[in-house]
């Protein structure tokens, strides 16, 4: 079944000589020109890649351990858990923090005569040449060499089936549930849900992290090994264990496995096939819009939302109007929104409440951790969620691309650009952190210590947009023109990695005058520390205003070049 064309268009016949390595070349080239000329972008990918095989080597003698040590008693547990969070990370990572490369959009190939069968191949064939693929393929070779090491040359070579055929499943399950969420977030209808679903998959990211570290220091290894084995015959572990059923005398599992992998990754492949349609023909429909009569103010005061009613009808308040509007609406935007929401309750009360200790969360242990809470501590607690939501705008003109012409066009001053960019901004965050302090205030018992909760966070939020302006005028970099909220230009999402950890750096650098204040002051700081914090907050954000405005005075024609994504 052929992809449809635009009405106009006279259907022509199906283009059978383009093959997958077709897909491959474009991309490869697509990658050169878009580094060509961009120093700091070949820089970052290079940066970015030397990460990727750090994280590679470490996995691979995680999983070669086994066979170093020649002892196959934990093999199948650390092959079937190592593998499935292999999965697990290829379908969460993407959709949370760093995206998925679109470098070839499927949207560009809408009215190419091209049948579904061969573009789904085609994409699929050139998602795997990425520095995140390559990772995963060396640090699973360790599978392979425990595999070996345990039971010779066949159950090696059956490893290295078991290893590409995971390799697969990884990127088939990361593109397929991308591709999904894109399609249901373009839907209004349906936002509010995939917004709910958004929320819970930044959520398990850290919860599972602590649980994983609480079992780990008091795991009874035979029960996991049992758990492991149940994992080994799942698409999540199926195709990582083939080969250590083989060393250890399991050989009539094998093709057993193997089979489960073929029916999962054809099964994530029909889904795909099935959700890229909708993603190239347009935007699902979001039903009638409504009809306002009688709005007072006429057609300006509907440009305005609710949240930013307040705002004067001039440049600034026009500038505030607009931005207000995209974080509630574009998806790619409000997705970051849900992260700080969730991420911003979690981290705090894992660090206080528990004692950054999950195994003993009953009545007594949570009492015993908030007891042990102190100023100091919570001041770090909410220098790390001042610092995660103020980051999110370290490429904020990223999110305009083309779009920012208008204000080059028309002359908006850089200091009025950014100073609407933080107020639009801070009108969601500031009450998400408002709502922050007060529940771990409430959680430890001890609501007299809001004031140091609010004042701590506003403070580490100010200093984090003063960072963030600045880095989002000289760092920024362009993102796909695409509908799905999840895509990446290809080596951007190593460039968003490495930004946002640097511009994380600078902003808890800046805000620690806060935590020493905390822990010279004492108990006075109880009452020093909101007065303080807001006006430490406020000034840190005008002044970042001010010096990054004068940069971006002088870069505009730069930035807009850089932010424009190239076709």
């Amino acid at each position: 079944m052929a992809l449809p064309v635009s009405a106009d268009a006279t259907p022509a016949a199906p283009v059978r000589s383009v093959s997958a390595r077709h897909f491959v070349r474009l991309k490869l080239r697509v990658m050169g020109n878009n580094f060509r000329g961009q120093g700091w972008r070949i820089a970052m990918f290079v940066g970015g890649a030397l990460l990727g095989l750090w994280f590679a080597a470490s996995g691979f003698f995680l999983f070669a351990a086994p066979g170093l040590t020649g002892n196959g008693t934990y093999a199948v547990l650390i092959a079937a858990a190592g593998g499935g969070l292999l999965v697990l990370g290829w379908l969460l990572l993407p959709l949370v923090f760093f995206g998925v490369d679109e470098t070839l959009d499927p949207a560009r190939f809408a009215l190419l005569p091209l049948p579904r069968r061969t573009l789904v191949t085609g994409l699929f064939a050139a998602a795997l040449i990425s520095v995140p693929a390559l990772a995963v393929l060396i640090a699973s070779f360790g599978l392979v060499l425990t595999a070996w090491s345990l039971g010779g040359w066949s159950a090696g070579l059956v490893a290295v089936v078991g290893v590409l055929a995971g390799l697969l499943l990884c990127v088939a399950a990361s593109r397929a549930v991308t591709s999904a969420f894109a399609t249901m977030l373009r839907s209004r209808r349906v936002r509010d849900l995939a917004a709910v679903l958004l929320a819970v998959t930044a959520a398990l990211i850290g919860p599972l992290q602590v649980f994983g570290l609480a079992a780990l220091r008091e795991a009874d290894w035979t029960r996991l090994r049992g758990v492991a084995t149940v994992i080994g015959w799942t698409p999540l572990g199926a195709p990582w264990t083939v080969g250590i059923d083989v060393a250890q005398g399991r050989v009539w599992a094998a093709p057993v496995k193997l089979l489960i992998t073929v029916v999962a990754l054809g099964a994530l492949l029909a889904w795909w096939s099935k959700s890229i349609e909708s993603a190239m023909v347009g935007a699902a429909s979001a039903g009638k819009a409504p009809v306002r009569r009688g709005v007072a103010g006429g057609a300006v005061a509907q440009l305005f939302p609710r949240v930013a009613g307040w705002a004067h009808r001039d440049r600034f308040g026009a500038l505030v109007a607009r931005e207000a509007r995209y974080w509630w609406r574009d998806a790619r935007r409000r997705a970051n929104l849900i992260t700080i929401a969730v991420v911003g309750i979690f981290v705090p009360v894992m660090i206080n409440v528990t004692g950054g200790d999950f195994a003993a969360m009953g009545d007594e242990g949570l009492t015993s951790a908030a007891s042990d809470s102190s100023p100091v501590v919570v001041t770090i607690s909410m220098l790390f969620v001042g610092v995660l939501a103020a980051v999110t705008l370290a490429n904020q003109f990223g999110f305009d691309g083309s779009a920012y012409a208008a204000n080059v066009v028309a002359g908006v001053p850089g200091r009025v650009e950014l100073q609407a960019r933080m107020t639009a901004f801070s009108l969601y965050v500031l009450p998400m952190l408002g709502v922050v302090a007060v529940v771990l205030s409430v959680l430890l018992g001890r609501p007299g210590w809001i004031g140091l909760t609010i004042g701590s966070l506003v403070a580490t939020y100010g200093a984090g947009l003063a960072v963030n302006s600045l880095v989002s005028v000289l760092g920024a970099y362009s993102l796909p023109e695409t509908s799905n909220p999840f895509a990446m230009n290809s080596g951007a999402g190593l460039a968003k990695g490495l930004l946002t950890l640097l511009a994380m750096l600078a902003s808890a650098v800046a805000a620690v005058p806060m935590v020493v204040a905390a822990a010279l002051l004492g108990d006075a700081w109880l009452w020093l520390a909101l007065p303080v914090g807001a006006a430490y907050g406020l000034g840190a954000a005008l002044l970042g205003a001010y010096l990054a405005g004068d940069v971006l005075d002088r870069r505009q024609p730069e930035l807009l070049a850089t932010v424009t994504p190239r076709r």
